[in-house]
C-alpha cells in the first residue's frame, strides 16, 4: 500500500478527471488476469482509496462500473465479491434474475412475452416465494419487466444499445 508520500507503484497516483473509469479498468484488469478469482472478496473501499490515492466516492463510482457489467456483485456483510462460476450461488435471487436476464437478453422472452409465473419459477429453483419476488424486483428494477396487477410480468419493450424503453 502507498502512503501519502508514496506514489502508487503501478502507474503513479490517478489524478484528473474522471478517474472512478480509470479505476474500473485497473480493477477490471486485476480481474481478468486472475488477481481476484471469481468468488474473492475485493479489499475494503477503504483499502482501495489508500490504494489509488483518490475518496471513497470516486472508488464506488468505479466499482459500479464493475457491477453494471456482472463482473462484481455486492454481498451485504461481506462486500464486494468477483463473479464467476458459482460466486453468486448463496443469493439464489440472483442466480435466478440472471437466468430470466440471460434469456431477455438473447430474445428467448421476447418484449411484450410473459415471463414464467411465481410458481413455475419457485419449482424450477427450489426457491421460497420471497426470493422469486426479489429476483423479479431486480429486473423490475433494471427496467426489463413490468408487472401487470393481476396479468403477471411482461418482457418491457427495450433497446440494448441504449439500455431505454422503446
Amino acid at each position: 500500500m502507498p502512503t501519502v508520500a508514496e506514489p502508487m507503484s503501478a502507474g503513479g497516483w490517478l489524478t484528473g478527471g474522471r478517474v472512478f473509469v480509470r479505476i474500473a479498468d485497473r480493477m477490471r484488469e486485476r480481474i481478468r488476469s486472475g488477481e481476484f478469482a471469481p468468488g474473492q472478496v475485493l479489499p475494503s473501499e477503504a483499502e482501495l482509496c489508500r490504494e489509488f490515492g483518490v475518496a471513497r466516492n470516486t472508488v464506488r463510482r468505479g466499482l459500479a462500473i464493475l457491477e453494471e457489467e456482472r463482473l462484481l456483485v455486492t454481498v451485504p456483510s461481506k462486500g464486494r465479491v468477483v463473479l464467476g462460476e458459482g460466486a453468486a450461488a448463496s443469493y439464489r435471487y440472483r442466480l435466478i434474475a440472471g437466468w430470466l436476464r440471460e434469456r431477455i437478453e438473447r430474445r428467448e422472452f421476447a418484449p411484450g412475452d410473459l415471463l414464467p409465473s411465481e410458481a413455475a419459477l419457485r419449482r424450477r429453483f427450489g426457491a421460497s416465494r420471497n426470493t422469486v419476488r426479489r429476483a423479479l424486483a431486480l429486473l423490475e428494477q433494471e427496467g426489463l419487466v413490468a408487472a401487470e396487477h393481476g396479468r403477471g410480468r411482461f418482457v418491457q419493450k427495450w433497446d440494448p444499445r441504449t439500455s431505454q424503453d422503446v
